[in-house]
């Protein structure tokens, strides 16, 4: 019996094991559908076929490692983008060797390509006063410019990650009592995050400017659909270099979208909200991944070293030595 078609085995991956089976969200699926756009982009140059007609014994561990030496090396990617595109097809070839046992040995060793190490850096984010003159720095007076602010602004005091930012919709703001955002983040969790008032002011404002039914986006592109990764990174970068004219500090750093996330978290956490609140905040699956902010920020450090003598070294309490162990030792 011939095992299944390439074609036919990435159709059902995506249709009956993460749509049907596993239920996976939208975002995940477009991070595998990339993945998969790009290795059969290079697939199509090395072997010089078009993508249906390639055969899955092609993709052997050999053509898989230099997958991943292509995405590093040719299209720059960091090492943490080469992991996630691993993962994805380590998904993918799991998925094959139980539906064709004749490609197991081959799927074995693909599955045995270990993730790579990288170095981890503290996170970057923005000071309170650079995120002021961030948030400052588009022209409220245009509908761009309103839209902007206001998203930078929600950006800045929720922590929403980028997806959940492009994805909010009408009726997922409440500006009432206990004035709050929801959004479906990671592992499908639902999670409210309270406004401020001056978020309230500025989303009041800009839902004036810009109404819509329920289900429409709360900042929509100047098409009326969602803001696409690129254009958030894009408005982002667009504004933190007018706030750099006027905040010197801004000039080195690389300001993303990701950063925003990371500036409300370390702003908590400088105000003194317990780690537990942060990772219940951002929505992570653990407080374990929200210790990085603790590895960022200097003024805990700062605060710690207040606390230790000249030499850097913690005072204790004089003990004395035990007296039958000094006899001993004068011998």
């Amino acid at each position: 019996m011939n095992p299944a078609s390439f074609a036919s085995l990435l159709q059902t991956f995506f249709t009956r094991r993460m749509l049907e089976q596993q239920g996976l969200s939208s975002h995940t699926v477009a991070s595998y559908r990339d993945t998969f756009r790009l290795l059969l982009g290079f697939a199509t140059l090395h072997f010089g076929r078009a993508p249906s007609k390639l055969l899955t014994q092609e993709l052997d561990v050999f053509f898989i490692e230099k997958f991943l030496q292509h995405l590093e090396q040719s299209r720059g990617n960091t090492v943490r983008t080469r992991n996630t595109r691993l993962a994805a097809v380590h998904a993918f070839f799991s998925f094959v060797a139980i539906s064709e046992p004749a490609l197991s040995l081959q799927c074995q060793r693909i599955l045995a390509i270990p993730a790579k190490r990288y170095e981890h850096r503290p996170v970057e984010f923005l000071t309170e006063e650079e995120a002021v003159v961030l948030v400052a720095a588009p022209d409220a007076d245009t509908w761009i410019g309103l839209r902007d602010r206001t998203l930078l602004l929600v950006a800045v005091q929720t922590g929403l990650r980028n997806s959940e930012l492009t994805s909010l919709r009408h009726q997922d703001v409440a500006l009432g009592t206990g004035a709050h955002v929801r959004c479906l983040g990671k592992g499908r969790k639902m999670r409210c995050t309270p406004l401020g008032p001056d978020v309230i002011a500025s989303l009041k404002e800009w839902l004036l400017r810009q109404p819509g039914a329920p289900g429409d986006p709360v900042f929509p592109s100047s098409r009326g659909g969602n803001l696409s990764a690129d254009a958030l990174q894009r408005l982002v970068s667009r504004h933190a270099a007018t706030a750099c004219q006027t905040c010197p500090t801004l000039k080195g750093k690389s300001v993303t979208p990701h950063s925003l996330r990371h500036s409300a978290a370390m702003s908590l956490l400088q105000h003194g909200v317990d780690l537990n609140v942060i990772a219940l905040w951002l929505g992570h699956e653990s407080s374990e991944t929200t210790q990085i902010y603790l590895h960022a920020d200097m003024l805990l450090k700062e605060r710690a070293l207040a606390h230790a003598n000249a030499n850097g070294l913690v005072p204790t309490r004089y003990t004395p030595a035990d007296p039958l162990l000094t006899f001993l030792e004068c011998l």
